[in-house]
């Protein structure tokens, strides 16, 4: 069984800068595209970010370019959102998932609150 647990979300302020990490096990995570999606309160979950298995894939929503960082190790199963200029806008539970073909498997969230 593919588990996902994210760390990292906390309350941070406008402008300032959150790194969320997503620990993979029951697989080896280098066979998964992984992304980081967020779901806001009253709103749909959306894709952030997303990396491809081998890494040198990467795509970004427009309202993260040039802010948000995704990357992955693949030798200690894990990947990365490096958030930088947050903003209010920015709040929301932030998720991991793991896809390959037709598997996909998430982690429980966790929460990014950016005071104003």
């Amino acid at each position: 069984q593919v588990q996902l647990v994210e760390f990292g979300g906390r309350l941070v302020q406008a402008g300032g800068s959150l790194r969320l990490s997503c620990v993979v096990s029951g697989s080896t995570v280098s066979i998964w595209d992984i992304g980081w999606y967020r779901q806001a309160p009253g709103n749909q979950r959306e894709l952030v970010a997303s990396i491809s298995a081998t890494g040198d894939i990467k795509h970004y929503a427009d309202f993260v370019k040039g802010r948000f960082t995704i990357s992955r190790d693949n030798a200690k199963n894990t990947a990365s959102l490096q958030m930088n200029n947050l903003n209010p806008e920015d709040t929301a539970v932030y998720y991991c998932n793991v896809r390959r073909q037709f598997d996909v498997y998430w982690g429980q969230g966790t929460r990014v609150t950016v005071s104003s």
